[in-house]
This record gives structure tokens, sequence and C-alpha cells, in this order.
């Protein structure tokens, strides 16, 4: 019997993702082929383009900490901050962390409200390799900020089994 690993079932669109857990029954065959479809339906340049949704990102008023070099990919440190005031006018709503050459380009996706008080998140994200980390911070008024750094990973995570 195969099993669908929670990150698999949360990177489904709504509708998929409960048909899937629902089919945690099924023969095997069924489940892989669901992940199949998923994992190319969106590369990471796919997932950019989605989240912009047209717009033109502004390079800067944002920062990504993330070290350059990590020995294990299994778990780096990154934090975001976007230059905001957290108004109820001008907020930052959603930070979205994208990675190049995982096998799900969406990392994590913060949404944020002005009772937050500042925009800034950290976490700690799973690499498959050597890379370039993506952050993008939605604000209220409908720009996008960008940033992105190199981190050299030498004992990479994320190894899909066949």
């Amino acid at each position: 019997m195969s099993a669908l690993s929670r990150r698999a079932v949360l990177a489904l669109p709504p509708a998929m993702g409960a048909a899937a857990a629902r089919a945690q029954g099924a023969p095997p065959a069924a489940a892989p082929s669901v992940l199949t479809e998923v994992q190319s339906a969106e590369s990471f340049a796919a997932a950019e383009r989605a989240i912009l949704a047209g717009r033109v990102p502004v390079e800067g008023g944002i920062a990504l900490e993330v070290p350059p070099l990590s020995e294990n990919g299994n778990s780096v440190e990154l934090s975001v901050a976007a230059e905001s005031p957290m108004t109820a006018e001008d907020h930052v709503t959603a930070i979205h962390v994208l990675s190049e050459k995982n096998p799900f380009p969406r990392v994590a996706t913060f949404h944020l409200t002005p009772r937050s008080g500042r925009a800034e998140v950290s976490t700690r994200v799973r690499l498959a390799t050597s890379q370039t980390l993506v952050a993008l911070a939605e604000t209220s008024r409908g720009t996008v900020h960008r940033v992105g750094r190199n981190v050299i990973v030498i004992l990479g995570a994320c190894v899909e089994t066949g």
C-alpha cells in the first residue's frame, strides 16, 4: 500500500487533495500517478509567474537571510523581512518562499495582516541541492517585492524515490 506524504497532499489543489486523502486505500499505482502529475504541473518559473499574476516585481524593499553554505539540506534556516508600515492602508499581505530545484518549488507561503505588526517571518526549509531561493512579498497596494539568494548545499535533502 502506498501512502501520500503530508507535504504532497498539501501541495495538491483543494479538490485533488481531498480526493487523494480518500484514496489512501487505493491500489499502489494510483497514488504515484497523482504525485507525478502535480510535480510536473508546476515548475519554479510557473510558480513565480502564478504569484506575480502579470505584475512586475520590484527589486528591494525585502531582505532574505539564508546562510550561503549549508552542510545539510534537511534543515536550512532562513528569514525574510519586508519594509512596510503594516497599516490598514499599506501592509504586506503575503510572503512566499520559492526554491529553484526542489521537487515542489513553493516552499512556504505566510499570510500577514496589519495586526502582524512586522512583515518578518523565519522558518527552516529542506533543500534538494545547491540552488537559488527567492522570496516574494505581496503588498495591499498590489506591488510585489522580490529578492533571491544562492545557497550551496553539501548534503541534499528532498530526494525523490521511485
